[in-house]
């Protein structure tokens, strides 16, 4: 799985990452990488707007080791595909620890 590369954009501050949310899930979990580099996750919250994107924030703060205070959904908080910047992280540790977590 070392040799999927994925298109990750380094920030001034970070990387931004699109998702593709699945509710109502067993667990929280990283299950695959789209081929158009979208990461595809299951939350366990329920698809009701808010808790689905606060689980993500948290799910994804959790994975990356960073504050939740640091992710931010920057588009598609209403749908499942939603773009999402997390502070304080290179596109390379992203990839590295996105690839550790697929299910």
């Amino acid at each position: 799985m070392s040799d999927r590369h994925y298109k990750l954009h380094d920030g001034k501050t970070g990387a931004a990452i699109t998702v593709r949310i699945s509710p109502r899930a067993l667990r929280n979990e990283i299950t695959e990488i789209l081929s158009d580099g979208t990461i595809k996750i299951r939350l366990i919250a329920l698809p009701a707007e808010e808790q689905a994107n606060e689980a993500l924030i948290r799910f994804l703060a959790e994975v990356f080791d960073i504050s939740p205070s640091k992710v931010q959904i920057v588009a598609g908080l209403s749908g499942h595909d939603k773009l999402v910047t997390l502070e304080g992280i290179s596109a390379d540790a992203v990839q590295k620890k996105v690839i550790a977590r697929i299910a």
